[in-house]
This record gives structure tokens, C-alpha cells and sequence, in this order.
């Protein structure tokens, strides 16, 4: 992979944490839907960069 890949990855990825970190820690309670609303974050943000730069190579 190409070093910017990895940044955009990098970048995106440490976004994502500190929005999970901001949501964990600002809700009263940990729920089945905060555990969700952090899963089908990932899954929005991370699998469309992973097919298009893992899956299919760098184009």
C-alpha cells in the first residue's frame, strides 16, 4: 500500500476512535444500541476503504 493509503487510514481511524471514545463516555448508560450505532460506524467508514484500496489494490 501506498504511504497516503496508510494515512487516510490512520487519519479516518483515529476520527472514528475519538468519536466512540466522545459517545462511551458521554452516555449514561452502555446499551445494546450505543454498541451498535459504534459497529455500523465502523462498518460505514471502514469497508468502503478496504475494498477499494485492500481488496482491489492501489489504482
Amino acid at each position: 500500500m501506498k504511504t497516503s493509503v496508510i494515512l487516510r487510514f490512520v487519519i479516518l481511524g483515529l476520527l472514528w476512535f475519538g468519536l466512540v471514545a466522545y459517545i462511551v463516555m458521554h452516555t449514561p448508560k452502555f446499551t445494546l444500541y450505543t454498541a451498535f450505532v459504534i459497529v455500523a460506524s465502523a462498518i460505514i467508514i471502514f469497508v468502503p476503504l478496504y475494498k477499494k484500496y485492500v481488496k482491489n489494490g492501489n489504482r
